[in-house]
């Protein structure tokens, strides 16, 4: 039977599924509560910053037949309360289990002081930098669509750290390579992509948005091409590892993610209609492999081939 292990920095995954992250939240969320996390490879959890937040305006998600477009926001109790309430227990109780916890913050200074405490903690493989935050230092800029402050903000966090640190990147951008670039060139271990795209959704007959807070990010199958095109023109500019997400439902999505570039795979939206995906996929990928021909997944890394 085909091989779907896979290492990464700082991970060693007995697959290459990982959850979104906020899809479990903090390891207690509605589905986390549903799956047998002994299973998984690894976990990601919901991003966390300095202070607690309360996130946006009910309702907060909206789901639509080919996708979703949720606006939760950054909803976290702080970062301390994290590490002490769920980070510490999850580990306690999943000793082997790689944990992955998610960077935010509103100013440069907040993210080191968010990855530190977390990286300090001992309780964590791997940090995830969520950039798509605004700079309130810029006048609400995000973070994740400027070249420089990709740079700075990545280099900053990495000096302040013991583990490895993946940057998880914006689709909202004119050239996400640049984007990549500066991230790789500021000394991160290995790249997450792609998060949501701003969308909106319109209740007609209310003449209002569906979301309280008007806007939201589209996930689901109905951006996977986009994510597809994106994984794979990063993984043409960089050598560094890429965890690729966007509507991933299935073995054969897992399969085109990792010809296009990536190395792991985060499944979030696919888990409002099967709580329990990451298990099904992995037991369905062996199979897929072995009809392939392919004796290890890691030899499909990048092997997309374009027509002529």
């Amino acid at each position: 039977m085909a091989k779907i292990a896979v290492d990464l920095p700082g991970l060693r995954l007995k697959n290459p599924l990982l959850p979104a992250s906020g899809t479990f939240g903090f390891g207690d969320g509605p589905i986390a509560t549903q799956v047998p996390f002994a299973e998984l490879s690894g976990i990601v959890l919901k991003t966390c910053t300095l202070d607690s937040r309360r996130g946006n305006p009910q309702p907060q998600i909206y789901q639509l037949p080919d996708g979703c477009l949720n606006s939760v926001g950054l909803t976290n109790p702080e970062v301390a309360a994290v590490i002490d309430q769920h980070l510490k227990p999850l580990r306690r109780k999943y000793p082997a289990l790689p944990l992955i916890a998610s960077v935010g913050g509103s100013s440069l200074a907040e993210y080191q002081a968010v990855a530190r405490q977390l990286s300090d903690s001992g309780c964590v493989d791997a940090l995830e930098l969520n950039i798509s935050c605004p700079n309130v230092a810029a006048g609400g800029l995000h973070f994740g669509t400027d070249p420089e402050a990709v740079y700075q903000l990545t280099r900053a966090v990495k000096a302040v750290i013991d583990v490895p640190l993946y940057v998880k990147l914006t689709p909202n951008v004119t050239d996400i390579r640049v984007i990549a670039k500066a991230a790789a060139s500021a000394g991160c271990d290995g790249l997450t992509l792609i998060n949501t795209l701003q969308g909106l959704a319109i209740d007609v007959m209310r003449q209002r948005p569906r979301l309280g807070n008007n806007v939201g990010g589209l996930s689901g199958p109905a951006i996977k091409p986009i994510a597809l095109r994106l994984v794979h023109e990063v993984y043409t500019v960089t050598t560094l590892p890429i965890i690729g997400l966007g509507g991933i439902e299935t073995a054969e999505d897992v399969v085109a993610f990792m010809l296009a570039g990536a190395s792991a795979v985060g499944v979030g939206s696919a888990h409002f209609h099967d709580p329990l995906i990451l298990p099904h996929l992995a037991q369905a990928l062996p199979q897929l492999l072995d009809q392939m021909g392919v004796a290890d997944i890691k030899n499909l890394v990048g092997q997309l081939r374009f027509n002529d």
